[in-house]
């Protein structure tokens, strides 16, 4: 994933204005303290911890920080959102660890993959219940990375079912000016209200306030889109990609919408996000 300044940063919450308001929070409860590697000393390849979310109405929320071996600073991130019914950990069931220690045996650039529970049926947006992810991502775990060292001045998403459409939507409402790439992985696209899960939008107004098809800043922003023939989202991911002015990277391929067809994708996806 390039580097890349934060130029401009303060105007890029002016599209959050029209997808979801951002509102004030209290700050997340501070991470346990953390303190740089000696001079000669490797940081591990995983990092845990949690805080309390006031976003998401007081609650504990775990994160993992998954890094290549070999490391002796903090690396900027990748913010990796998982699915209906996971949780920060989907990342390490992903096998990113070992994704990420291949990419730097193959030359590429060094960066983080950042997991961090969003809810088990949150989809990544505001719902009825004051409950806000979204804004737990851009307004609690950003600010926590970068106390932590990582430079978050860009940051690309990645995600799967669930988290893909969130990554869609946060990258979006996090703008071009952030947002260096958004990888979505049979990502859980409705294209009508009426089409959706039960529990993923809260009525005909929380899914217009909140679909991705006919954003036009998407058009501003690196995407891939990856999903399976066999997948139940095959179609709508295809009609999402069709409506692009930019056609993305990533493929239709043999799979499904299970972990085997999830693993098989992700050495690929993240040597895109070093591109």
């Amino acid at each position: 994933m390039a580097a890349g300044a934060g130029a401009g940063a303060t105007g890029v919450f002016a599209l959050s204005a029209i997808l979801d308001p951002l509102k004030t929070l209290a700050a997340p409860q501070a991470p346990a303290p953390f303190d740089p590697p000696a001079a000669g000393k490797t940081l591990p390849t995983k990092l845990t911890g949690s805080f309390v979310s006031a976003a998401r109405g007081g609650v504990k929320t775990n994160w993992v920080i998954a890094m290549p071996p070999g490391q002796t600073k903090m690396l900027r991130p990748v913010i990796a959102l998982h699915g209906k019914d996971g949780d920060a950990n989907m990342i390490l069931d992903c096998s990113v660890e070992d994704a990420l220690a291949q990419l730097v045996a193959q030359g590429k650039p060094p960066f983080a993959v950042v997991g961090v529970d969003g809810g088990p049926s949150s989809y990544w947006h505001r719902r009825s219940n004051g409950e806000d992810s979204g804004t737990m991502v851009i307004e609690e775990l950003l600010p926590m990375l970068s106390s932590m060292g990582m430079d978050t001045s860009r940051v690309g998403f990645l995600g799967w079912s669930m988290g893909g459409y969130g990554a869609l939507l946060l990258g979006a409402r996090l703008g071009p000016a952030r947002t260096a790439g958004i990888c979505a992985i049979s990502p859980a696209l409705y294209m009508s209200y009426w089409g959706c899960a039960p529990g993923a939008f809260d009525g005909v107004d929380d899914w217009q306030r909140n679909t991705v098809f006919g954003l036009p800043v998407l058009s501003s922003i690196p995407l891939r889109v990856d999903c399976g023939i066999g997948d139940r989202f095959f179609f709508s991911s295809s009609q999402f990609v069709n409506q692009l002015k930019k056609k993305p990277a990533g493929s239709f391929s043999p799979g499904g919408h299970d972990m085997d067809y999830w693993r098989a994708q992700l050495p690929g996806e993240l040597a895109w996000m070093t591109s």
